[in-house]
């Protein structure tokens, strides 16, 4: 049986039908002619693993079943399907998997409190629906593009809480259009899942980062755009190292790394992902404890970053530039625990070269966290007030920030800024 006849078998729609992306696993190793042992020797665990996944494949690892499905010859658009992510078994899917996930509902009240959000326990809890039973298409008569478009605007401003507000209706949109199984629409989908993994990650919230990152590399996968892939790749990447699975991040994001420069990397566009793929890998490298990797990687960014104009032209997938690469340095040497080397690569650094409240914020936080690392409190301060002042979600919003902010107002707080900074935070004298 060829592999066309296998995927459009009546075995393979039973499974899917039956939402068991385990038994297609099954099927595809078994058409293969490979044991348990062997899979499991090509995806890095146990035959007992495999044996597990293949029986209860929609509880295991997003990673894992699609490692797996991967290595076996699964479809992306079966496996998509039997994830329930097309088509109407998605809400259903959903819905088992947000009660699944359910934090006991005080503990949810004071991690969003937490976050810091204008109006976080709304605004949270309509993306968490949205991710639980997408709702109905919005029937905005203003195009897809131009309202995503905003969005990012409204990332780049540092406006997370409006960003929130219209995510459920981008989703539940973009959903809508990828019934017509067109790659444009995987791939406006996948964009708008990376992006909710952009806004989550940043203000914490990993748990559904890593549920919006996953879906993001599935449909960027049923787009064919490796740009779209690499753009996925990269959200997953970076929630998997904040999940403390360093690993795991590493293979991610240096897969992305080679499907990029497959490419051939013959236009700005493709030069800009690769340049930034770099930029995460060393970053992911960094906070694995691997210097020399850390450092070959930013070096080799700066070099593919040569040719980028200092600012990116609109829209671009990538908007990286060669400040932004010096940038992603300051924060490489902060991760190996070198202040000073940090300090040293964000010397010739200022607001103007950054187009974004959210880039020229991260720049000042970047550069707080490397004097706070030196154990200098007045330069932190200074860093931090000037983040706040710029883009004030980018220290409010942020929970690493936060504990420094609540750090110097526990143990610096006479320190010339640290009154003001804690005001802007918005946390009690």
């Amino acid at each position: 049986m060829s592999a066309d006849q296998l995927w459009n078998s009546g075995m393979v729609r039973a499974l899917v039908a039956s939402l068991d992306p385990g038994g297609l696993i099954r099927v595809g190793r078994q058409g293969r002619g490979w044991r348990q042992v062997d899979l499991g020797a090509r995806i890095g665990c146990s035959a007992s693993t495999v044996s597990r996944l293949e029986q209860h494949g929609r509880r295991a690892d997003l990673d894992l079943i699609r490692h797996a499905a991967k290595e076996v010859g699964v479809p992306a658009n079966v496996l998509a399907a039997s994830l329930g992510l097309t088509g109407e078994r998605a809400t259903r899917v959903a819905r088992e998997q947000q009660r699944c996930a359910e934090e006991d509902p005080m503990r949810r009240r004071t991690l969003l409190a937490a976050a810091g959000l204008a109006t976080p326990a709304a605004l949270l809890t309509g993306v968490d629906d949205a991710l639980a039973s997408m709702p109905a298409p919005t029937g905005s008569p203003v195009s897809f593009d131009t309202r995503l478009a905003a969005a990012r605007d409204r990332f780049d401003a540092g406006r997370n809480a409006r960003l929130l507000e219209v995510l459920p209706g981008l989703l539940a949109d973009a959903h809508h259009a990828a019934r017509g199984r067109e790659e444009i629409a995987f791939a406006r989908l996948s964009a708008v899942y990376s992006l909710a993994a952009q806004v989550l990650i940043k203000i914490g919230r990993y748990d559904r980062a890593r549920l919006t990152a996953d879906r993001a590399t599935v449909f960027a996968d049923l787009s064919g755009s490796p740009l779209v892939a690499a753009a996925a790749a990269r959200e997953l990447s970076i929630v998997l190292r904040h999940q403390g699975q360093p690993a795991a991040a590493r293979r991610h994001i240096l897969d992305a790394v080679s499907r990029v420069e497959a490419t051939g990397l013959k236009n700005g566009a493709q030069v800009a992902a690769y340049a930034q793929m770099l930029c995460t890998t060393s970053y992911t490298s960094a906070r694995s404890g691997d210097r020399d990797q850390a450092l070959d990687m930013i070096r080799e960014a700066k070099r593919a970053a040569r040719s980028l104009p200092e600012e990116a032209p609109k829209g671009r997938l990538f908007p990286i530039t060669p400040s932004a690469v010096d940038l992603y340095a300051v924060g490489v040497h902060w991760a190996l625990g070198d202040a000073g080397s940090a300090l040293e690569a964000g010397r010739g650094l200022h607001e103007g070269q950054f187009t974004t409240a959210e880039r020229k914020g991260r720049m000042h936080t970047d550069l707080g966290r490397a004097w706070w690392q030196w154990g200098r409190p007045e330069q932190t301060a200074a860093a931090l007030l000037s983040a706040a002042r710029v883009s004030p979600g980018e220290v409010r919003d942020r929970p690493a920030i936060r504990r420094i902010v609540e750090d110097l107002r526990s143990h610096h707080a006479h320190v010339v800024g640290v009154r003001e900074l804690v005001a802007a935070v918005g946390m009690p004298r």
